[in-house]
């Protein structure tokens, strides 16, 4: 089985990084560099029109969306354990991908770039204002549903990391986390983890290359 992964520094590509490296599983990665507009380039609108990452082909087929891409490395890797052998806990997890990605996602789009969602000028403040705090309320969920445990099921599995990289990328707009305990505390823990730290020092090789490349 040949797996590519199409990825990009700081975008929630690194969840399924993370878990394909969790799972042992061979892949190759084909770094974009979104500051040269490549996720728009005409090759790669051919694979994905979403001009998204990340991306998954598999024996040259196409699969895009985290949540789907997400659940096929779980069923293609069940050693990993990437999803919870219990079918209702697995719905759970699966609702707790969608939620990383169509609930919290958003949220940090907007305060990446908010005149994507808003272009009326002065507004650019509001946007970042209303998404910071919608932010804190979903967080404030999330830190709900650690108290008093390392993941967010009895092991380790693919919500942990989508939710990792959710936690990181509103880190990088310096958010204050400071009441979210077991938030810190599950992000704190995940940093620990060999598959994360792979992926950040990745990270910052491909930053490096696309910065000598600039």
């Amino acid at each position: 089985m040949k797996i590519e992964l199409y990825y990009a520094p700081i975008t929630c590509a690194l969840a399924p990084y993370v878990t394909l490296t969790e799972a042992k599983a061979p892949f190759e990665v084909r770094p974009l560099n979104f500051r040269k507009n490549q996720h728009n380039s005409p090759e790669y609108l051919k694979l994905n029109p979403k001009h998204k990452v990340p991306l998954l082909i598999v024996d040259g087929k196409v699969l895009s969306e985290s949540v789907a891409i997400q659940t096929f490395i779980a069923r293609t890797f069940p050693q990993a354990k990437l999803l919870p052998a219990d079918p209702w806990q697995e719905l759970q997890a699966i609702s707790l991908m969608s939620w990383c990605s169509g609930g919290i996602h958003p949220f940090l789009a907007r305060i990446n770039a908010p005149p994507r969602v808003c272009d009326v000028p002065g507004t650019e403040d509001s946007v970042k204002k209303l998404a910071t705090a919608n932010l804190m309320e979903l967080f404030k969920i999330a830190d709900d549903a650690l108290a008093g445990r390392e993941f967010f099921f009895d092991h380790f599995t693919a919500p942990d990391a989508h939710f990792f990289w959710c936690q990181r990328r509103a880190r990088q707009f310096e958010l204050d986390f400071s009441g979210f305990k077991h938030c810190s505390a599950h992000f704190e823990r995940m940093l620990q983890r060999p598959s994360v730290q792979k992926v950040l020092a990745f990270e910052k090789s491909v930053q490096e290359e696309f910065a000598k490349a600039a």
